[in-house]
């Protein structure tokens, strides 16, 4: 029986994908979409549907974990920060998870975990650096490329393909609540340490790399009365000259692979929305 293009690593990605998505349904293609938010149950030894707080009400126990290793799945969240996890216990039930995944759905796709890696790769016994705003404080890109790539290294250990990091955002507002989480106000020392940061994350062959995601696409630390999620009254100008900085420079120079758009708003529109970001500009 011959094996199906998207199957076969010889062949060039481009010509892997199309096979594949040319197979998929639209239900497929919309679970490939979806994220559940795991947690390691140690009297188990098992992962399962983690509640996210009693004030917020998920359904997150009523999932059916057994129907997304079967149909598909896009993504697991954060399997190793939910709560203290032993690393053995959890890579071997990831790795369980993974196994199923590829063997039991119609197309057999494997699932993308990610994690947490602002600082550190966020999980019990993992390596803690200082928080980013200290990053900028070096001016040394290079130092910072390999803190990337020890938390690369314990991120592979444990089965983990994205990291939710580095952040790009231009500090301009002290008020804002995650500035501990910026690199600094310098468009173009931040644009330097981020970079840094995802070749020290991603490293020089993505088969043992980690995806960098850059954030918060784009302006999102210069939010009405410094608060998150607020609106950002910005013009393009401002916003091409100051905030898209770090973005371009680890696209183009770090070749970051990934993106997570900001969760403010511009003029009622949010970035996620927005076809004049992500793609006039973005693409």
């Amino acid at each position: 029986m011959t094996q199906p293009v998207y199957k076969d690593p010889a062949k060039p990605a481009d010509e892997r994908v199309k096979d594949l998505v040319g197979r998929m349904t639209v239900q497929e293609k919309i679970l490939q979409l979806t994220s559940i938010w795991l947690s390691f149950d140690p009297e188990k030894g098992e992962m399962a549907p983690t509640i996210m707080g009693d004030d917020l009400d998920t359904n997150a126990g009523k999932v059916d974990i057994d129907y997304y290793l079967r149909a598909g799945l896009g993504q697991i969240t954060r399997a190793f920060g939910s709560r203290p996890v032993d690393p053995v216990a959890g890579a071997i039930t990831v790795n369980r998870i993974q196994k199923r995944l590829v063997e039991e759905s119609r197309l057999g796709i494997p699932v993308i975990c990610h994690e947490e890696c602002l600082s550190g790769l966020m999980a019990q016994g993992a390596t803690s650096f200082p928080s980013p705003v200290n990053y900028g404080s070096t001016w040394e890109p290079e130092l910072i490329r390999k803190a990337g790539d020890v938390i690369r290294r314990q991120m592979r250990q444990l089965g983990t393909h994205q990291g939710l990091a580095p952040v790009c955002d231009v500090a301009r507002d002290a008020r804002w609540g995650r500035i501990e989480e910026t690199i600094g106000e310098d468009p173009y020392l931040v644009g330097t340490m981020v970079t840094g940061y995802v070749k020290g994350l991603q490293g020089d062959d993505m088969k043992e790399g980690v995806i960098a995601t850059l954030k918060h696409f784009v302006g999102y630390s210069f939010s009405e009365g410094g608060r998150n999620f607020a609106p950002v009254h910005v013009g393009k100008r401002e916003l091409m000259d100051l905030f898209f900085i770090p973005f371009e420079m680890a696209v183009k120079e770090g070749k970051c692979l990934s993106l997570m758009n900001g969760y403010h708003e511009f003029d009622g529109e949010g970035p996620g929305a927005s076809y004049w970001l992500l793609t006039e500009v973005l693409r």
